[in-house]
């Protein structure tokens, strides 16, 4: 039986040395596992739902089937694994696809090891990642209607039926926090947190992190709005 203190993960990128980078990133950690790895979209979906990895970080560009496609095809067939998209490009459309079709993070590859290693340590426990400096590309990228995910706007019950708790979790998701963090600032225990994540998420018909964000800076509720 598979230790579930171990994170098992899933490489796919068409790029060999791509892979081997990742792996020697990953193997150094001792609660983190290599599952397997896969160089193009439809065998990286055949190993996601055989293998049932608990991440799986995912190139966008790829031969035979687009990294969205597959992120797509492994949220829907295997909803225990979240997937963490990687790209080259800041302002990468097929990212920000990938995060439509459910990926749970969005990091570039020039991204450090300790960064990659916390990413795919957050994604694991529930939680999901984007690059600050990604955040307002993001959300310049949605709310101007280029890229689909569609927010629809709460109605003032709807608000009015948070508590004062989740709403200020609602803001601190806004700001970039991980549930961690959220933890930490509001002196909570993270169980408490993702309560207060899954309660204001179904209050509001949110369905990640993501359009939580979008939603905030869309009603005003953030200091950059």
């Amino acid at each position: 039986m598979a230790d579930p203190r171990i994170i098992r993960v899933l490489i796919v990128d068409d790029q060999q040395l791509a892979r081997f980078g990742h792996s020697l990133v990953l193997r150094s950690a001792d609660d983190i596992e290599v599952a397997g790895e896969a160089a193009d979209g439809p065998s990286a979906v055949s190993l996601a739902l055989e293998l049932r990895p608990d991440v799986v970080l995912m190139d966008v560009r790829m031969p035979r089937m687009s990294g969205i496609e597959a992120t797509a095809q492994i949220t829907r067939g295997s909803p225990g694994t979240s997937v963490i998209v990687m790209t080259s490009f800041d302002l990468d459309r097929y990212a920000f696809g990938a995060l439509d079709a459910g990926a749970s993070a969005f990091l570039l590859k020039s991204t450090g090891p300790d960064e990659l290693l916390a990413a795919v340590r957050t994604v694991a426990g529930g939680d999901a990642v984007v690059e600050p400096r990604i955040t307002r590309k993001l959300i310049e990228h949605y709310t101007a209607g280029e890229l689909g995910r569609p927010v629809r706007a709460p109605r003032p019950s709807e608000l009015e039926s948070l508590s004062p708790r989740e709403y200020d979790v609602l803001l601190s998701i806004a700001e970039g926090m991980t549930n961690t963090e959220i933890a930490a600032h509001h002196h909570l225990s993270p169980a408490t947190v993702k309560s207060h994540v899954n309660r204001l998420f179904s209050k509001l018909g949110l369905r990640d992190r993501v359009q939580a964000v979008i939603l905030a800076h869309r009603l005003g509720l953030t200091r950059d709005s």
